[in-house]
C-alpha cells in the first residue's frame, strides 16, 4: 500500500500506523460488543453505532498521528535519516503502545463493574490507594491482566517495527516539494482529529442520540471518555455531609424515607386532565429582570412580554441557581442546581449524562426541543437525547431559515418554525425552546430592520438604567419583538387555547441596577441570577403576580401540577403552585463560581457564604440598610445550614439522579 506513490516514506509509515491502531481499536469494540452483548434494536443501529465508534477511534488516532508527524518534520527528526529521530518515534510509540493497552484492559473492568466506560474518575480510586488496590487483587486475576498488558504493549510495538522495517526497505523515491505532503497530512489528521464538518468538533456526547445507554457506551473510546471527563473528576460528594443534610432538607421537601436510605423520589399523583394541556417552556437567553419593563425600567424595553405578565401568573422573584446558559438548560431539565464545577459546566461531564427528568412523565405527550443553533454547543445533546425519550430535536440543519450568526438562526424565525411544527400536532405535546439573540453579537437580520425600530439613549441614561450599549439595549428589545411575532402567530393556532406557556430567564446579566433595586442587587450581583418566570395561558390561569422567592428549578414541578401530570419528582424543584408550598418555605439557593460563594434568598435577607473562607454574611433585600450581624444569629445560622444542606445536596444528586431503567 502506497508503494507507487511518491509520497515521503515519513507519511506512508504514519499512515500505517493509523491502520494498525484503528484495526486494533476496531477488533476491541467488537470483542466488547460480544463480551457485554445487550440487544439492540435493529442491525441498521448496530451499523450505526460501530460507525460513529469507528469516528470516535479516528479522532483518537489522528491526535497520536500529527504528534508523530510534528516530530518527524525536521530533516535531523525523521527517523528515516536520523537514528535519534527513530529513537524519539519509537519512545513515543512504545508510550501509546503501552497506555493503548492499559487503557483498554482497564476500560473492560471498568464497565465490568459499573457498567459505565472509563472515566477520570477512576482516579478517585487512588486517594485510598491501599484499600483501593486491595480490592482490585481480590476481584480481578491481577497478574493474568499485568501479563497481557506486557503482551499486548510488545505485540504493538512488534506490528509498528515490522511496519517502520518494510518501509524503510523500499526503494527510496525522489519527492518533489515534500512540504506539500506534510502540509496536507497535517491537514487531513487535523480534519480528523476535529471529527465532522461543521462549528463544532465531534464530541461525546454524540454518542447518546444513538437510544440508549448501551449504544452510547459501545461507540464510545476509552481515551475520549476518560480524557473529556478529566477536569471533572473531583466533581464528587461528601456522603457524611449529604447524610446531614437529609433531615434539614426533609421538613421543605417531604423526602420520603431518612438519612441511611437518602431517598429522594416523591411520587406526586394527580387526578388526570381530561384537557391534557400542552406545555411550551420557552428559555429566554439573557433574560435580565432589572433590564426589563416588569420592574419600571424606564427604558420599557419589553412592554410585550410585560402585558403577558399582567394576564399571566408571574413570579417577580424567580432567581437562576447559577449563571450560565448551560447552567440554566442543566437546572429546568433536572431539577438541581448545576454545582458540578467551578470552570465548567455539568453537561460536559460524561459521568453526569444520566439524569431523571420529569420531561418523561408527560405520558402520551409528544416531546420537542428547539434551538437555533447546535445542540454539540456545551454538549447538551447528552442530556436531552440521552434523558428524554423519543425527544424531537430541531437544530439549525432543520430549519429553512438561514443562519445569521454563530447562534444559529434568528429568535424570530426559530419560533415561528416551531410553530409550524407545533401546529401539526394532533395530540397533546410538551416543547421547549431555547433562544439566542439577545447575546453578543446582538445580531438583528436584515429582514426585520423595517418591522423592528431600533432607538438611540443617551450613554447617561444607558448606563443609569443597566445598559452598556445601544447595541445591547436594542438586542434586548429585540427579544420582545420576538416574543411578540410567536404569540401571535400561536395564538391563531387551533392548539393555543389549551396550551400553557412558560418564560423563564437562563439567567441574568451583572451590572448597576441603580434605584430601581436594593442595594444587594447589584452590590452582591443578584441581578446576575434574577430573570421572570411566567406561566402564560389566557384562558386557563387566573392573572396573578407572586413575590416569593423561586427558582428554575421549580419549572417542571409546576408544569406537571398545572397539566395534572402524575410524576416522579427525584430533585429539589417543587410545585410552586401547591398548597403545601408557603412563603415561609420559599427560598431560592445560589452558586456563583465565578465569585466563589454560594448562598440563599429567604425572608428578607441573602445569606452569602464564601467558599475559600467560609464567611458568610447577612445582606437585607427589602432595604438599602446594613444589617447587624450579631442580632440576626438565629436568621444566620438557619440560613447558613439550609445552604450547606442544599450545595451538598446537589453536589450528591447531580451524579445520584439517574433515570430508571425499563
Amino acid at each position: 500500500m502506497f508503494t507507487g506513490l511518491k509520497i515521503p516514506k515519513l507519511i506512508r509509515w504514519i499512515f500505517w500506523t493509523g491502520i494498525i491502531f484503528l484495526v486494533l481499536m476496531c477488533l476491541l469494540r467488537l470483542i466488547f460488543y460480544f463480551s457485554f452483548h445487550h440487544p439492540v434494536n435493529t442491525a441498521g443501529a448496530l451499523g450505526k453505532t460501530f460507525l460513529l465508534g469507528f469516528r470516535f477511534d479516528l479522532k483518537m488516532v489522528c491526535i497520536l498521528l500529527e504528534a508523530m508527524l510534528v516530530l518527524g518534520f525536521l530533516r535531523t527528526a525523521d527517523p528515516f535519516r536520523s537514528s535519534a529521530g527513530r529513537r524519539v518515534e519509537f519512545i513515543l510509540l512504545g508510550i501509546a503502545s503501552v497506555a493503548f493497552t492499559l487503557f483498554y484492559i482497564v476500560d473492560f473492568a471498568h464497565y465490568s463493574y459499573l457498567s459505565q466506560r472509563l472515566s477520570a474518575s477512576a482516579l478517585n480510586y487512588l486517594q485510598d490507594a491501599g484499600i483501593s488496590m486491595t480490592m482490585v487483587w481480590q476481584t480481578y486475576p491481577v497478574l493474568r491482566l499485568l501479563l497481557a498488558w506486557l503482551l499486548g504493549s510488545l505485540f504493538i510495538l512488534w506490528l509498528l517495527k515490522i511496519s517502520f522495517i518494510r518501509i524503510s526497505r523500499s526503494p527510496d523515491i525522489a519527492v518533489k516539494k515534500t512540504w506539500i505532503w506534510f502540509l496536507s497530512a497535517f491537514l487531513l489528521l487535523g480534519l480528523g482529529v476535529f471529527g465532522k464538518l461543521g462549528q463544532y468538533n465531534l464530541r461525546w456526547s454524540e454518542a447518546y442520540s444513538l437510544g440508549s445507554d448501551y449504544e452510547a457506551n459501545l461507540a464510545l473510546n476509552p481515551f475520549q471518555s476518560f480524557f473529556s471527563s478529566l477536569k471533572f473528576r473531583k466533581s464528587v460528594y461528601n456522603l457524611s455531609k449529604v447524610k446531614q443534610a437529609y433531615p434539614v432538607l426533609q421538613p421543605y421537601f417531604q423526602f420520603p424515607g431518612d438519612s441511611v436510605l437518602l431517598n429522594y423520589d416523591r411520587f406526586i399523583q394527580h387526578v388526570p386532565s381530561t384537557a391534557r394541556p400542552n406545555i411550551v417552556v420557552v428559555i429566554c437567553e439573557s433574560f435580565s429582570a432589572y433590564k426589563s419593563s416588569m420592574w419600571g425600567n424606564p427604558l420599557n424595553t419589553t412592554p410585550f412580554f410585560k402585558a403577558m405578565a399582567e394576564k399571566g401568573i408571574f413570579f417577580d422573584q424567580c432567581f437562576t441557581p447559577s449563571y450560565g446558559t448551560a447552567r440554566g438548560v442543566w437546572a429546568v431539565l433536572t431539577g438541581i442546581p448545576d454545582v458540578g464545577q467551578a470552570n465548567s459546566t455539568t453537561t460536559r461531564n460524561p459521568a453526569a449524562v444520566d439524569q431523571h427528568s420529569i420531561v418523561n412523565d408527560f405520558d402520551g405527550y409528544e416531546k420537542f426541543y428547539f434551538l437555533g443553533g447546535s445542540a454539540s454547543w456545551a454538549n447538551i445533546r447528552g442530556l436531552l437525547t440521552d434523558n428524554i425519550k423519543g425527544l424531537h430535536l430541531y437544530e439549525q440543519q432543520d430549519y429553512k431559515a438561514p443562519k445569521i450568526d454563530v447562534w444559529g438562526i434568528s429568535d424570530k424565525n426559530l419560533f415561528l418554525e416551531a410553530n409550524q411544527v407545533l401546529n401539526k400536532q394532533s395530540g397533546p405535546f410538551i416543547a421547549i425552546i431555547q433562544t439566542a439573540d439577545n447575546h453578543r453579537p446582538y445580531t438583528i437580520p436584515s429582514e426585520d430592520k423595517s418591522a423592528f425600530k431600533k432607538i438611540h439613549v443617551s450613554e447617561n441614561s444607558l448606563k443609569q438604567f443597566g445598559f452598556e450599549s445601544n447595541e445591547e439595549m436594542n438586542a434586548f428589545r429585540y427579544t420582545d419583538f420576538c416574543y411578540q411575532k410567536f404569540m401571535e402567530a400561536a395564538s391563531a393556532e387551533k392548539y393555543f387555547p389549551n396550551t400553557i406557556f412558560i418564560f423563564v430567564g437562563d439567567h441574568g446579566i451583572a451590572g448597576n441596577a441603580g434605584k430601581m433595586f436594593p442595594r444587594a442587587w447589584s452590590d452582591e450581583r443578584l441581578d446576575n441570577m434574577h430573570v421572570p418566570l411566567l406561566f402564560y395561558a389566557p384562558a386557563l390561569l387566573q392573572p396573578k403576580r407572586i413575590h416569593d422567592f423561586v427558582s428554575q428549578i421549580d419549572l417542571l414541578p409546576t408544569a406537571a401540577g398545572l397539566a395534572k401530570i402524575s410524576y416522579h419528582n427525584t430533585s429539589l424543584g417543587r410545585d410552586l403552585l401547591d398548597s403545601a408550598h408557603t412563603p415561609v418555605k420559599s427560598f431560592s439557593f445560589l452558586y456563583d463560581p465565578d465569585q466563589n460563594y454560594f448562598g440563599l434568598l429567604m425572608g428578607d435577607y441573602l445569606y452569602r457564604e464564601q467558599m475559600t473562607t467560609h464567611k458568610g454574611t447577612l445582606y437585607s433585600v427589602v432595604s438599602d440598610e446594613p444589617v447587624d450581624q450579631a442580632g440576626k444569629g438565629d436568621s444566620l445560622e438557619k440560613m447558613t445550614t439550609l445552604t450547606h444542606a442544599l450545595y451538598e445536596t446537589s453536589r450528591y444528586l447531580l451524579l445520584n439522579n439517574k433515570k430508571k431503567k425499563p
